[in-house]
């Protein structure tokens, strides 16, 4: 899969058929004294801890951008809960007040960041 001068062209496909493999699920160039070990590194299924199955090589990503039992944290408490509990928790506790340091009005949470703009 990369340009070799014409000169070298039969060495070099005679050595690639002899040392190298092409990945049935990737496509990518392998060794084949290393294919055994792709395989069972990058495509083997496991399956993530909230029981989705996917290839070892995916479960990295999905663990920090998609599954829902990943960590996040709160806007208003800064507190790490899991990303599906979290729209839940967020509605409870943006609810909460704390008064306004210039008007002295409770201010939900939520609402705090647009108060200074319609405060006194």
């Amino acid at each position: 899969k990369k340009d070799i001068p014409a000169v070298n062209f039969i060495i070099h496909e005679i050595h690639c058929r002899r040392n190298i493999e092409i990945c049935p699920y990737c496509s990518d160039s392998i060794p084949k004294s290393e294919m055994k070990n792709h395989i069972e590194s990058e495509h083997v299924q496991v399956t993530c801890k909230c029981r989705m199955k996917m290839e070892s090589s995916l479960l990295k990503d999905h663990e920090a951008s998609s599954c829902p039992l990943r960590p996040v944290l709160c806007q208003f408490c800064d507190i790490q809960l899991a990303f599906n509990k979290l729209q839940e928790h967020e509605l409870y506790c943006g609810a909460r007040t704390e008064p306004c340091g210039r008007c002295g009005r409770n201010v939900l949470l939520r609402e705090l960041r647009e108060h200074p703009r319609l405060c006194g």
